[in-house]
């Protein structure tokens, strides 16, 4: 499997992030950074807590990672559930719960396309 070739399957920009990122070790660097971040653990488990003001910072984070990295299905999925969590509330609203499932799926898909590309797989 190829850099583009990873990209293509995870739903991401390739060509994006490498007009950031100059060189294929440097973004290889980074991939493998991305499957060590636990933004996105973090993220599920401050849903499932019931902290909005937490589950929002996480959600944040893993929208800021995926745009520096052009993961762009991801980057989506996040910042839909980024803004559903930024209304300061005491509750975290069920679309939420809807959105999350989305990140899931699209970090899930993600990640396995990096795992594969790496040969973690």
């Amino acid at each position: 499997m190829t850099i583009e070739e990873c990209y293509q399957e995870m739903g991401g920009n390739y060509v994006e992030v490498s007009s950031r990122l100059p060189s294929l070790r440097l973004i290889e660097k980074f991939l493998g950074k991305f499957l060590e971040d636990r933004s996105f653990e973090c993220l599920c488990e401050e849903m499932k807590a019931g902290n909005r003001e937490n589950a929002f910072r996480a959600a944040h984070t893993l929208k800021g990672v995926c745009a520096n990295l052009g993961f762009s299905r991801l980057l989506v999925s996040a910042g839909q559930l980024t803004e559903e969590l930024r209304q300061e509330r005491d509750t975290i609203p069920d679309t939420a719960f809807t959105l999350l499932e989305d990140v899931c799926r699209d970090y899930q898909t993600t990640a396995a396309a990096i795992c594969k590309y790496m040969g973690k797989a």
